[in-house]
């Protein structure tokens, strides 16, 4: 009775010791999200608000979860994690089920689940682990990038096979970035590049015919302005006439009479600056900032590689999915369906964005802490 007294005051202090300012950017920015789907519905809560308020009660627990866990549970924990959710990305292939196209989807009861969202937080835990054992001047031999490739190819690989270019694309991106942190020299990352770029004209011969006209579109959308195009163009519309304030919720022409495709997710963005105007997409981005750069912040400041390498990977999770959505909504980029932090509509994501809240806030509250012999904090 005493040990478990004294396991559930440590719990309630670890609680106590949570970021106030990063809590509170979470749930603005989750109700802000419930509004938007409010939005979308046409004033209907039902519709989209009421089954992404029940999913996000859920990852509001499994970020509490995440946050109180004890120092050294997460660092134990972390190529388990990985295990379970490659054991999905597999279990995917073999009874998945289809939607929009793409085999992404494992039924979980009354619920959907897409393994490649979970698989964001899966990487991030494990090369944070495994940077934990070496000193910085150790990542720069070749030996130490082995088993890091290792680790993303095969996830990327599953992804692939879905396919889901996008997701494989932001899994890569957040490996590099925390290798970067890590200590990787920056010929590491240069040999990289170039190698992408070269494998660009080869690449694109093996994408699917829809990825495909993706790249065309984004090249010339007015080429076929009621096909392909339809929906960049839309969305360039209905951006530029929000204006400066907006036209108001729920009164937003190019969203409200169903002009805009795919409101709900890739493109909730565009609907929000339809009807809330400039002013409604500078709030949005200040949280976002504000955001990031308290995980940027706390990742220079971390006492541990592993602590150091969460915070940094979650601040590029949440940064490539920021840049990728609106760049694409204003077709600077090709369309290719990346979901917007806590604004999109879809589980998986939300309970993804909210684990990684949950994994900051970890790594706050353990900053004065060390565990056995890892000095993990």
């Amino acid at each position: 009775m005493m040990k478990n007294s004294a396991t559930m005051k440590r719990f309630v202090k670890r609680f106590r010791g949570m970021h106030r300012g990063v809590l509170l950017l979470t749930l603005l920015l989750s109700a802000f999200g419930l509004v938007m789907q409010y939005s979308a519905a046409g004033g209907d809560f039902s519709v989209f608000a009421r089954p992404q308020a029940i999913r996000l009660g859920l990852g509001l627990v499994l970020m509490l979860v995440l946050a109180v866990l004890p120092p050294a549970a997460l660092f134990r924990s972390a190529y388990v994690i990985y295990g379970l959710c490659v054991g999905l990305l597999v279990l995917v292939e073999l009874v998945g089920f289809m939607g929009l196209g793409a085999q992404r989807w494992v039924g979980v009861g009354a619920f959907s689940l897409q393994p490649s969202e979970l698989m964001k937080i899966g990487i991030i835990l494990a090369l944070a682990r495994y940077f934990q054992h070496f000193k910085p001047d150790h990542t720069n031999h070749f030996i130490a990038l082995i088993i890091p490739a290792i680790l993303t190819l095969i996830p990327v690989a599953l992804i692939l096979a879905q396919p889901n270019l996008g997701t494989a694309t932001i899994v890569s991106v957040i490996a590099f970035c925390i290798c970067f942190m890590a200590g990787i020299r920056g010929w590491f990352f240069a040999g990289a590049l170039g190698a992408v770029v070269a494998a660009v004209p080869v690449a694109y011969h093996f994408l699917h015919d829809y990825q495909k006209q993706r790249v065309k579109t984004f090249l010339n959308p007015d080429t076929d302005p009621l096909g392909a195009g339809y929906n960049i163009i839309q969305s360039k519309i209905a951006i530029g006439s929000g204006g400066f304030t907006g036209k108001g919720l729920l009164h937003g022409s190019q969203g409200q009479l169903d002009f805009l495709p795919e409101k709900q997710t890739d493109f909730i963005f565009t609907m929000m600056g339809e009807e809330l105007g400039f002013m409604g997409a500078v709030a949005l981005m200040v949280m976002y900032v504000l955001l990031i750069g308290f995980a940027m912040r706390l990742a220079a400041r971390a006492r541990s590689t592993f602590g150091r390498l969460l915070a940094a990977g979650v601040a590029s999770l949440l940064f490539i999915h920021i840049f990728i959505n609106m760049a694409m909504v204003m077709g600077m980029i090709p369309v290719v369906g990346v979901p917007l932090p806590f604004l999109s509509y879809g589980g998986s994501f939300l309970l993804t964005t909210l684990m990684a809240c949950g994994i900051v806030q970890h790594v706050y509250i353990s900053r004065e802490q060390t565990a056995p012999t890892r000095g993990i904090s």
